[in-house]
């Protein structure tokens, strides 16, 4: 596995792959690997705009790559079953639902369009319904399998479900750390229950260690400046190219000997960079009990239940 790339992914050709975040960064690499492989890949964007110039880049990398540009708000639960339910109208079928995109805000609190903190409501809760809505076409695929992505920033934090939406002690960095903790917790709960269930889908997470495209603008905007250029200088010599980065979800994604809750991630020690590699949750990710009392404040909030 210390030497596997983007030329080792099998032949995707009939599989139907789903790609939230798929306009840019780490979906957008994803999402063209892919195409490029033969997936036919739907682009769930949250700015179609953007989703099309994202096709018209992947197509001429990818001559002849089928794809399709839809409109998916993570921040709305309307904006998800509305998704959802198109999608599997014109797909009954689903084979690979990569839940890559994700919120990264270090500033102010913001709230979801239902009133959820941002980062915990888009990152986990958005996916959390779309995975639930998408479970029976996924189950009709072939060798169907979800991925979800992870952050090593999740071994930093640990997650009171009673404040789930960080409204005690809320801070932009904390917040988003820990909707990273709840979406590894979700992946690896999800897989005990498909498991249980005797379904023919495999849960499997990754992480991208730190890549370029982590470090945004947008994610160091509401930094100082000094606070600014220490975040970028921290990086120096550790960020790899986001094509680096989207080795262990694509790896997760498509390589054949992949099981079900297994989470890869960079090979060096501290996980920042490097090929790909099976890597550990926090241990608060992986502990059954919380699993189970997430899943079930996540039903509740999100007013769906599954397995």
């Amino acid at each position: 596995m210390s030497t596997w790339n983007t030329g080792d992914i099998p032949r995707q050709n009939g599989r139907v792959a789903v790609v939230t975040g798929a306009n840019s960064g780490l979906g957008l690499v994803t999402a063209t690997e892919l195409a490029r492989h033969g997936a036919k890949v739907v682009l769930a964007v949250r700015d179609t705009d953007a989703g099309d110039k994202a096709a018209e880049k992947i197509r001429r990398s990818a001559p002849g790559a089928e794809l399709e540009v839809r409109r998916l708000d993570l921040a709305s639960l309307e904006s998800v079953r509305t998704f959802a339910a198109d999608l599997t109208s014109d797909h009954t079928a689903i084979d690979l639902l990569v839940n890559n995109a994700g919120l990264v805000i270090l500033g102010p609190h913001g709230s979801t369009a239902d009133g959820f903190e941002l980062h915990m409501g888009t990152n986990m809760m958005g996916h959390f319904l779309l995975t639930g809505l998408l479970l029976d076409a996924v189950s009709r695929g072939n060798a169907p399998r979800i991925v979800s992505l992870s952050s090593i920033v999740h071994k930093t934090v640990t997650l009171d479900l009673d404040d789930l939406m960080s409204e005690r002690d809320y801070d932009g960095s904390t917040a988003y750390r820990r909707s990273k903790l709840a979406t590894t917790a979700f992946g690896l709960e999800l897989d005990r229950r498909l498991r249980a269930a005797g379904s023919p889908v495999i849960s499997v997470l990754a992480h991208p260690g730190l890549t370029e495209s982590n470090l945004t603008p947008r994610a160091v905007q509401h930094l100082d400046t000094r606070e600014q250029e220490m975040a970028r200088n921290s990086s120096l010599g550790t960020a790899q190219p986001v094509e680096q980065g989207a080795l262990p979800q694509l790896y997760a994604a498509t390589a054949p000997d992949v099981r079900g809750g297994q989470f890869f991630g960079p090979s060096s020690p501290d996980e920042l960079n490097g090929h790909a590699v099976e890597v550990q949750p926090s241990s608060q990710a992986a502990d059954p009990a919380f699993g189970r009392a997430l899943w079930t404040a996540s039903e509740a909030l999100t007013g769906i239940s599954f397995l």
